[in-house]
């Protein structure tokens, strides 16, 4: 199984009537920015270990689990709203960061998380690193009596169990969902990523630890309008990083490409494109040397 070489350490946080699980590597110095690391969807934060292993600096690292993944758990609900990942980083950054600008990374969802924290609250931020926050397909006004219809569809599937992730008969069955939804992934780190990224449950089963609820549709349209005016808004200098595998026209068969995301990033005022080779969206799995010593040249 993969050695870890920097440990971490567990801390909850009350957080928005919330008890949120966050992973802390360092301490915090003198002269030190820290490096605060959000993962994406149906990730968790013990999925940086990898990069945190490969810097070559010491660093006071903040990575929280997001609501309804890993150890914060969110009771009873059925529904997750994107606004709300903005203001638990927000009130993050208060705990951790009073009064004081952090290096900001985030990934997949992420990304776009703090794409968009960003723009909110650029004074914040020091430097961005955005790894592969693409953002979504533009929509139209027309499609919104659809979309809500979608929206409250999904909600009685998952009521009725019909959302529900499959629990796996052991970690090791979990490490080969991994190797096989990511085949760059080595079984050494495939092997210590599923006893992070599932538990095991009362059955003895082991659960995928993130609620089936982030599966369901966003009710609200993305206004690709508001987005842009947000990323206006990006005072700090912003490394958006892309692995060689093209995502995009994977999932979206070509109703968002690469290029609209690069049109996009147009309007950043000061944007850096960077590109991983031999690497797939999970770059922090597939390269975390290379990314690691990205992150490292961009916030130094």
């Amino acid at each position: 199984m993969y050695q870890v070489k920097r440990p971490c350490k567990s801390e909850f946080v009350p957080i928005r009537n919330l008890r949120y699980h966050v992973q802390v590597w360092g301490e915090p110095g003198v002269g030190k920015v820290p490096l605060v690391m959000v993962h994406g969807w149906m990730d968790v934060a013990a999925s940086y270990q990898f990069v945190v292993d490969a810097f070559a600096q010491d660093h006071y690292i903040i990575a929280p689990d997001w609501r309804g993944y890993g150890q914060t758990k969110v009771p009873a609900t059925d529904s997750y709203w994107f606004p709300d990942y903005l203001a638990d980083l927000d009130f993050l950054l208060d705990h951790y960061a009073p009064g004081q600008p952090v290096n900001l990374v985030g990934h997949s969802m992420g990304g776009n998380v703090v794409m968009l924290y960003g723009g909110v609250r650029p004074e914040r931020i020091r430097r961005l690193v955005n790894l592969e926050g693409f953002g979504m397909p533009a929509t139209r006004p027309a499609q919104a009596p659809g979309r809500f219809a979608s929206w409250m569809d999904e909600l009685k599937k998952l009521h009725a169990g019909e959302m529900d992730l499959k629990a796996y008969d052991s970690a090791n069955g979990v490490a080969r969902r991994l190797m096989k939804t990511n085949p760059r992934l080595g079984q050494d780190k495939a092997d210590w990523l599923a006893r992070h990224w599932a538990a095991e449950n009362t059955e003895g089963k082991w659960s995928i630890q993130g609620d089936a609820a982030h599966k369901i549709s966003n009710a609200q349209l993305y206004r690709v309008e508001e987005v842009l005016e947000i990323y206006k808004r990006l005072t700090m200098p912003v490394l958006a990083v892309e692995a060689s595998d093209n995502s995009l026209d994977l999932w979206w068969k070509g109703k968002f490409t690469l290029a609209e995301y690069h049109e996009r990033l147009q309007v950043v005022p000061n944007a850096e494109v960077a590109r991983i080779e031999d690497a797939g969206h999970m770059m922090h799995h597939d390269q975390p040397e290379v990314l690691a010593a990205l992150i490292e040249r961009f916030i130094a």
